[in-house]
């Protein structure tokens, strides 16, 4: 599926005993490849899988421990789905071994500023990348569009250094990842001032803090506000949601482009 025909949607599997959304439910090979297989029959057109759960006061993992974590669930996965795989790591040797795999894009969390060979592991593939917003520390001072468009700016140099073109790049602007409270929701009620770099764009919102801050719930009831934020992205033109609940998106998606299409 082309982007730009409709919003894509990206569905999340966690192969982490410690994810912030599940628990840990997928956490075993078998429940992952189940999860896996049921958000394609919902409508999935990406899936995400990821083996190092990056939630605020996570414990990092060495490579060898992720990669120990993604290996048995990749094995023979893009052949059996029939959708595009990717794979979500900051680690380029993690990056490597899945694209050798078969994986076809790389969810960068940290676009290309934490390990300095991710860009030349993507550039010495085809695969595709998402390049996500991130800073170390908070800074309620900052604009945050401003920050992000600096952050983008240096991503998309790297890229070019090491000859990856523009077309296989897709922005995300990182919602709780680094941020206010209030730079969450402006960052995605700005949204479409990153047009400005002319590449697609991706939200990801889903179950986050930034829904428990508006009105005080446990991660796994955050869907009616999950939506809520996905259809401001899809309003401003966003080109892929990025989810943890594959068929309430199927249906909320279409029904606002359908909405959209007849004005």
């Amino acid at each position: 599926m082309p982007l730009g025909t409709r919003t894509l949607i990206m569905g999340i599997v966690n192969v982490t005993p410690d994810s912030f959304s599940d628990g840990g439910v997928s956490a075993a090979p078998q429940d992952a490849r189940a999860n896996a297989q049921r958000l394609v029959a919902e409508g999935a057109d990406i899936l995400d899988i990821g083996g190092e759960s990056t939630r605020p006061g996570h414990t990092p993992i060495s490579a060898d421990e992720e990669w120990a974590r993604l290996e048995p669930i990749l094995a023979g996965l893009v052949e059996e789905l029939g959708v595009p795989i990717s794979i979500d790591t900051y680690k380029a040797q993690v990056a490597r071994r899945a694209l050798s795999a078969g994986v076809a894009i790389v969810n960068d969390i940290w676009g290309f500023s934490r390990d300095p060979d991710m860009a030349s592991v993507v550039s010495d593939s085809r695969a595709a990348a998402v390049l996500m917003h991130n800073r170390e520390t908070i800074d309620p001072s900052l604009d945050i569009i401003a920050e992000m468009s600096g952050f983008f700016e240096r991503a998309l140099e790297t890229a070019t250094r090491a000859g990856i073109p523009l077309d296989r790049l897709v922005l995300d602007p990182g919602i709780g990842f680094g941020k206010t409270f209030e730079q969450n929701l402006a960052a995605i009620a700005r949204i479409g001032e990153l047009r400005q770099f002319g590449l697609p764009l991706l939200l990801g919102t889903s179950r986050k803090s930034l829904i428990g801050k508006v009105i005080e719930t446990l991660p796994t009831e955050r869907l009616p506000g999950t939506i809520a934020s996905n259809v401001i992205g899809i309003l401003a033109g966003v080109e892929i949601i990025r989810v943890h609940d594959v068929a309430a998106h199927v249906q909320a998606t279409r029904v606002t482009q359908a909405i959209l299409a007849a004005g």
